[in-house]
């Protein structure tokens, strides 16, 4: 690269960095937007069936993909695979937690509905420990256990409901239970999605995912699918556009920056799910919801640093696979 006039070679390129820095931050707080504006065309659809909705916002999803491939000049290739059953068995897996979470969203408080899912990176942790044996050590742990906790004092509400037994708050408690189950899978999927971008692409593997979610949402037809009215059809295939987009926004982020940098604007979510359940939905973010959501992004940005400083240990040392912090 040659420097621009009046400017030293190291001070441009400091510069591009920043801005590629700056790019991926901007990207990744665009793609948070959209997922929670695709959030909010779901809930808006009211009640649907969790298949139904899987259906939607898989299929139309695709589209924006398709295009996004068509003008890169990468379609002719996107499905190309050697590991179709690894594919699909990313594929059930995601539908369950997908077609779970919606189910939530559909029956909480969208800020409640958003937060809950900063369940995931924390069990991420827990499942990386137990099923691919990575060595975790005291420092993660103990981020983890605070994040749970705090994941504990949002969903106590609902949890003491439970216990007592009230009717009133039937659906609150099962909107969290299925939040919290859905978390647990969508973190299997995670793992599941980390063998596979070891020899796959990232277009090969969402076009995939969406394909099979779109078949298997497929099946729950004889289950109870409804009519939907233009308002609710249009607003669920505006979910499907938007997740397509945000998967293409949220992609291009992570190559504009590190993952270390960019992951933690995920949280923007919490800010926007707060301000648009509030004058879309009248959903007033609890205390308890504030609360807990503070501990777990703090739970969730310490195993974040914690990951960067390891990364830059192991670039110091030239470790292939230093310990988990």
């Amino acid at each position: 690269m040659t420097a621009r006039p009046g400017i030293p070679a190291v001070a441009a390129a400091d510069h591009a960095v920043g801005h590629s820095v700056l790019t991926g931050i901007m990207l990744k707080i665009v793609s948070v937007a959209v997922f929670v504006g695709m959030s909010s065309c779901i809930k808006a659809a009211g009640s649907v069936p969790a298949g139904q909705i899987v259906f939607f916002r898989s299929f139309f999803a695709i589209f924006p993909i398709i295009i996004f491939l068509a003008i890169k000049g990468q379609l002719g290739t996107a499905f190309t695979t050697s590991r179709p059953l690894n594919h699909i068995a990313r594929g059930v897996v995601g539908v369950c937690a997908m077609g779970l979470s919606f189910f939530a969203l559909t029956r909480l408080p969208l800020p409640e509905a958003i937060t809950l899912n900063y369940a995931q990176p924390l069990l991420v942790v827990v499942f990386s420990s137990i099923f691919l044996g990575e060595a975790i050590r005291v420092y993660r742990w103990s981020a983890v256990a605070v994040g749970l906790i705090g994941v504990l004092v949002i969903s106590w509400p609902e949890l003491t409901l439970l216990s007592s037994g009230a009717a009133l708050g039937d659906e609150e408690v099962l909107g969290v239970i299925a939040a919290l189950v859905a978390a647990a899978i969508a973190a299997n999927a995670i793992l599941l999605v980390r063998n596979l971008v070891q020899t796959e692409r990232t277009a090969t593997i969402v076009l995939w995912f969406s394909a099979t979610a779109s078949v298997m949402a497929l099946l729950s037809l004889p289950f109870g699918w409804q009519a939907l009215t233009p308002a609710q059809a249009g607003l669920l295939v505006a979910a499907g556009f938007c997740g397509g987009l945000a998967q293409i926004l949220m992609t291009a982020a992570y190559r504009h920056a590190e993952a270390s940098v960019v992951a933690p604007f995920e949280y923007t979510s919490m800010i926007l799910g707060v301000v648009v359940g509030y004058f879309a939905f009248g959903d007033v973010a609890t205390l308890n919801t504030l609360v807990g959501g503070v501990i777990v992004i703090a739970a969730g940005l310490f195993i974040i640093w914690r990951e960067r400083q390891l990364g830059l240990e192991r670039s110091r040392t030239g470790q292939a696979a230093p310990p988990q912090g």
